[in-house]
């Protein structure tokens, strides 16, 4: 069914016919890659002489926030693809990006983002978790990924930061499904996104050399990335405020109710943050200033719930309705996602406390 999916439209429609199945349980879990890369959303803001199709990471973001529309587990999904080819993008290691950017391109293998960790870790959050032994001419590697999102089991690269043991500096790495010592958990238990295919791993005694090597120094790497990696993932916010706002103009009560007037204003605000966002990106203004970006994140998490809160009052009653309603309870869930989707909005408040704490 999913192979004669060429389109654009028809990715989007079988993403919208999935939403629920997606959202509740893992039937559909490992068909979302294949048929949003035989579409070519993978290929978006990549360039053309490395495989994509031109543009850039803020036509990422925009593609993400079309599939949020209909699915935020897709979009999740799609988040965790982009940024890890966005890791590759970034990496001086070009016969890394050589095997495996045509694979992760055409949605034949899942790209997964581990780095929650580092960004924590260089925020002083938390420690690296997994360790770096040396050994030969590179590491053997031991930890645990407690949450990793997009571990499609047909096929997963992970992108995690390793502390080495010796002097050298925190590095990020990639590791694969068939790399020999690592083991992914069953599917975590969610309250919602279910088809997103998040679990653990272990990682025992895992070898890792320069062919593995994203990067040496995660704190130069992490700066450059966390523009796209948070940029991207506020594709998730965006598109699922607009669904939301969309509802709510369609609902019949919104005019007679008086909605009319706030669904204008978040509309409005969220025009205005995504355009900051996409300016803000393109520019490159957020790589040596990370704190605008975090506002951003938090400004649009503000926003998604205002957005659904607003589809409550226009829907109603009839929110209640299972028969009418599996949407918007679909969607109220999915809200519930975005302020705890690594960094959460509480770490966010806090690393903003402690940069002005220093700047004082």
């Amino acid at each position: 069914m999913t192979a004669a999916i060429r389109h654009p439209d028809e990715a989007l429609a079988w993403v919208s016919a999935h939403a629920e199945s997606l959202n509740t349980g893992a039937a559909d879990a490992d068909a979302v890659i294949p048929v949003l890369g035989a579409a070519g959303f993978f290929r978006i803001g990549v360039p053309e002489a490395l495989g994509g199709s031109g543009g850039s990471t803020a036509d990422a973001i925009e593609a993400i926030a079309r599939v949020a529309e209909r699915s935020l587990t897709a979009a999740f999904v799609f988040w965790g693809q982009r940024t890890f080819i966005e890791y590759l993008l970034h990496s001086p290691n070009a016969g890394l990006r050589t095997r495996y950017l045509p694979a992760l391109l055409a949605g034949e293998l899942a790209g997964a983002t581990g780095l929650s960790n580092a960004m924590k870790f260089l925020s002083g959050i938390e420690s690296l978790s997994i360790t770096a032994t040396p050994a030969g001419a590179g590491w053997q590697l031991d930890g645990h990924l407690p949450w990793v999102t997009n571990l499609r089991r047909p096929g997963f690269g992970v992108a995690a930061a390793v502390q080495p043991t010796g002097d050298e500096p925190p590095a990020i790495v990639a590791f694969f499904h068939d790399t020999p010592g690592i083991r992914r958990s069953d599917d975590l238990a969610l309250l919602a996104l279910c088809g997103s295919n998040t679990a653990a791993i272990d990682i025992r005694g895992v070898a890792s050399g320069p062919d593995e090597l994203i990067h040496a120094d995660a704190r130069r790497f992490i700066p450059t990335v966390r523009p796209g990696f948070l940029g991207l993932q506020c594709g998730m916010a965006i598109g699922l405020a607009r669904a939301s706002l969309a509802a709510s103009r369609a609902s019949g009560s919104a005019a007679r109710s008086g909605l009319v007037p706030r669904i204008e204003r978040i509309e409005a605000e969220l025009a205005e943050a995504v355009a900051e966002l996409k300016a803000g990106v393109l520019d490159g203004r957020f790589a040596p200033h990370a704190a605008p970006l975090f506002r951003l994140r938090i400004r649009l998490a503000a926003l998604v719930r205002e957005a659904v809160d607003l589809e409550l009052d226009a829907t109603g009653g009839r929110a209640y309705l299972v028969a009418t309603t599996s949407d918007f309870a679909r969607r109220w869930l999915e809200a519930a996602f975005v302020p705890v989707v690594t960094p959460s909005l509480t770490q966010l408040h806090g690393e903003l406390a402690r940069q002005a704490a220093l700047a004082a």
